[in-house]
């Protein structure tokens, strides 16, 4: 069906000191310059996608700010430190003063994701009240979720958020739409995360997988499980 005012929310956290969970692989500068090259590429993907009325990137960060507002996508800091679930529902809250029809929230770290799979997740939308995920590969995160309107079901995201939010939807009268997407799923978070994203079909042309190769992540990886 047509999309009705959907607007994307992306929260991408500040540079420096991002991707916590790869410290044992790589160094604070290669993780802070991975998480603004997933970041941006994230970004220009959804800038390209057909189907959604603007982009909201909730965001402390100079650098993304400058890149978002370059691609034509609103930048707000309110909630941008408050974790993942505060920025998201920072946006929501404020697509529903302006009284938007639907929120679609993915995080800054997906950057194997393609205007198709959005454009997928956009069409699979029922009419409101709705509720659309896409997991990640592992059925624990919820990679993409869209929310028509922005505040449908409640939202907290983490680790093992993708059943629990299926229960939230129910419980709020609303049949969950589950849209499986290799690119949406693949999120980079811990070191195994890097060797499954190189081995990604989807990963080939992207910025992320240059900047990985000139790094020699595969021989850091091989390293890492010889010691």
């Amino acid at each position: 069906m047509a999309d009705a005012d959907i607007w994307a929310v992306v929260p991408v956290k500040e540079l420096d000191g991002a991707k916590q969970r790869l410290a044992a692989l790589l160094t604070p500068a290669q993780r802070a310059a991975l998480a603004g090259i997933m970041a941006k590429e994230v970004l220009e993907t959804i800038a390209a996608a057909r189907g959604l009325a603007g982009i909201l990137a909730v965001t402390l960060d100079p650098a993304i700010i400058a890149f978002a507002t370059r691609l034509g996508a609103r930048t707000v800091t309110e909630g941008a430190r408050e974790g993942h679930t505060g920025s998201v529902m920072a946006g929501a809250r404020l697509l529903l003063r302006e009284g938007r029809g639907g929120m679609l929230t993915m995080p800054g770290d997906i950057p194997a994701v393609s205007t198709v799979e959005i454009e997928a997740v956009l069409a699979a939308r029922r009419p409101a009240p709705s509720f659309t995920i896409a997991p990640a590969h592992d059925d624990l995160g919820s990679n993409a979720v869209l929310c028509a309107p922005p505040d449908a079901v409640p939202l907290r995201f983490g680790d093992n958020s993708f059943f629990p939010h299926l229960d939230a939807a129910r419980r709020c009268g609303i049949e969950p739409v589950v849209v499986r997407q290799p690119g949406i799923g693949m999120d980079i978070d811990h070191p195994a995360d890097l060797a499954a994203f190189l081995r990604l079909p989807q990963s080939a042309g992207t910025r992320t997988r240059a900047f990985l190769e000139e790094i020699g992540v595969a021989r850091l990886l091989a390293e890492r499980t010889q010691r």
